[in-house]
């Protein structure tokens, strides 16, 4: 799990690599101020031939659509399969502004 470019300012996209080539994944990204605030959800789905997802984008608004503001930020990139197996990873991205 990654996100590049990070630190980005206006636009980054998120990347992630799974074992269920072929079939839907429900993903969910959530991205949170270090203190736990939450400040985006992103929800998507995804199917790839490999082991590879397409990369998700991000603009860097929150959901009410401002821009969030420089500083580092902790986000949560969970994905479920049609199984209903569940994998998630959480990681750091920082804002420059």
């Amino acid at each position: 799990v990654l996100n590049y470019p990070n630190p980005f300012t206006t636009r980054t996209e998120f990347y992630f690599e799974h074992n269920q080539p072929g079939n839907w994944l429900d993903v969910q990204i959530q991205v949170f101020t270090v203190s736990g605030k939450l400040v985006k959800t992103i929800n998507t789905n995804t199917r790839t031939d490999g082991f590879r997802a397409e990369p998700i984008p991000w603009n860097g608004l929150d959901d009410f659509g401002d821009k969030i503001g420089r500083g580092v930020y902790i986000y949560r990139l969970k994905v479920r399969s049609t199984e209903g197996t569940v994998a998630e990873k959480i990681e750091k991205l920082v804002i420059l502004n």
